[in-house]
C-alpha cells in the first residue's frame, strides 16, 4: 500500500464557471488556473502522483505548455491513474476536504464523488468528499479562493 497526500489552492477569477470535483456549479465565480482551476481534482491528482512516486502535478502538465490550457482537470486525473497503473498500482480510494467560505457545497457532494470515480476508473464509494469553512480566518476566511487536501490510498495493481 502507498499513500499520497495532495494540496491546492486557487483565488476566484470573474469570468470563468466555478469547476470543483469535475462538477460545474451554476451562478458561482470560478477560480483562476491554467486548466480549469479545478483544486479537488488537482488536490486528488498531486496525492495520487506523491502515493506513486511520481512527482507532482506541474511536472506532468506544466503550466507554461499551452496544451494544458483550459484543460478539463477530469482528463489530466484519468491521465495520471493510467500513469500510477502503468507502474504497478490501483487507485483504492480518495478522501478530499473541500476549504471554502462560500459557496456551499452540500448539494454538490454526491455530484462530485460520482464525477471523480468516474474519471479515476473506480466506483463513487471509494471516494470521498467533505467540505469545511475556515472560519473566517486568512485568505480563505477572506473568501478570496478555494482550496482542497486529498489523500490517496494506492494498492498493487494486481491484488
Amino acid at each position: 500500500m502507498r499513500v499520497g497526500i495532495g494540496y491546492d489552492i486557487h483565488r476566484f477569477d470573474t469570468g470563468r464557471a466555478l469547476v470543483l470535483g469535475g462538477v460545474t456549479l451554476p451562478g458561482e465565480r470560478g477560480l483562476a488556473g491554467h486548466s480549469d482551476g479545478d483544486a479537488v481534482i488537482h488536490a486528488i491528482i498531486d496525492s495520487i502522483l506523491g502515493a506513486a512516486g511520481l512527482g507532482d502535478i506541474g511536472t506532468h502538465f506544466p503550466p507554461e505548455e499551452e496544451r494544458f490550457k483550459g484543460a478539463d482537470s477530469r482528463a489530466l486525473l484519468a491521465t495520471v491513474v493510467d500513469l500510477a497503473a502503468g507502474n504497478g498500482y490501483k487507485v483504492e480510494n480518495v478522501d478530499v476536504t473541500v476549504i471554502a467560505e462560500q459557496p456551499r457545497l452540500a448539494p454538490y457532494v454526491a455530484a462530485m464523488c460520482e464525477s471523480i470515480a468516474s474519471a479515476a476508473g473506480i466506483s463513487p464509494s471509494q471516494v470521498s468528499v467533505k467540505a469545511t469553512s475556515n472560519e473566517g480566518l486568512g485568505a480563505l476566511g477572506r473568501g478570496e479562493g478555494i482550496a482542497a487536501m486529498a489523500v490517496a490510498l494506492l494498492v498493487d495493481a494486481d491484488s
